[in-house]
């Protein structure tokens, strides 16, 4: 049986779906069991310990994942590690909280208003092509290297991903909702509550999963700079005196991080948008 052989799609999945005593064509995955996520990260973890065992990877350049298991819990009970991640955790806090909101406005801004398009959409679409990291020598001359350029950084890095996604959210509202309102009089509130904010959700949330990820990017950068404390300049110091074991600690706790932090974003995506 060809593709070719078919006019449209619908007749292909009409003549797959009787093909092979009735077998259906899944063209989607079914809805996946819990856990299937860590699947991945369990089966490199697996392998990274069956390879250290057998003397595969030189412990010099990549210690097991006993040796790293090891050297965390001694951070952990020194306290070290509770104050890096605290900080971290601080810096990447504040930073979300400033660029999101900073992007939701922009986004509502240029989305519902031709002037606000005007002034700010032709920016947003230049800094695109400029690497968000590229900014820390400017910053540096501005801000000085505390935590000011740090935050700022970090934040821009979080409101162009929730701009993007919100204002093409917004573009893509259907017409026929606009003149809705329009017919039912709603006041500009309204509109913006019952038309604009719900039309928009679907774009922030993208947004927002995208944000999160370059918020822990743009953080592994920012605290390699004049950085006392963070996960960042606990990788630089042991990088400094060949501390490989404590540099995985630190690349893990960025990846359990990154990923806990888009698992809680994907929750909320599915309790806030649960009516589509």
């Amino acid at each position: 049986m060809s593709l070719l052989s078919f006019s449209t799609p619908s007749d292909f999945l009409q003549k797959s779906k009787g093909d092979e005593g009735g077998r259906e064509l899944a063209l989607l995955p079914k809805k996946p069991f819990p856990g299937q996520t860590l699947l991945g990260p369990a089966l490199v973890l697996l392998l990274w310990y069956v390879a250290s065992g057998l003397g595969w990877i030189s412990p010099a350049k990549m210690p097991g994942p006993i040796v790293v298991a090891s050297s965390f819990l001694d951070m952990v009970e020194s306290g070290t590690l509770a104050s890096d991640v605290s900080m971290s955790l601080q810096r990447a806090g504040i930073a979300l909280v400033v660029g999101v909101a900073s992007g939701f406005v922009l986004a509502i801004l240029a989305g519902l208003t031709r002037l606000g398009d005007a002034l700010i959409d032709g920016n947003v679409q230049v800094k695109r092509s400029i690497p968000n990291l590229a900014l820390i020598p400017l910053f540096i001359i501005w801000l000085g290297i505390g935590e000011m350029m740090k935050v700022s950084i970090i934040a821009i890095g979080v409101a162009i991903p929730i701009y993007i996604n919100t204002h093409a959210a917004l573009r893509g509202i259907d017409r026929r909702y606009v003149e809705l309102g329009q017919t039912v009089g709603l006041s500009n509130w309204r509109f913006l509550r019952h038309i604009v904010f719900p039309a928009s959700l679907p774009g922030f949330f993208t947004g927002l999963r995208l944000a999160v990820t370059s918020a822990w990017t743009a953080l592994v950068v920012v605290e390699t700079v004049n950085a006392t404390s963070g996960i960042g300049y606990m990788i630089t110091q042991a990088r400094t005196y060949g501390q490989t074991d404590v540099v995985l600690v630190g690349l893990v706790i960025y990846g359990v991080l990154g990923f806990g932090s888009d698992a809680i974003v994907r929750l909320l995506e599915g309790k806030v948008l649960s009516w589509r």
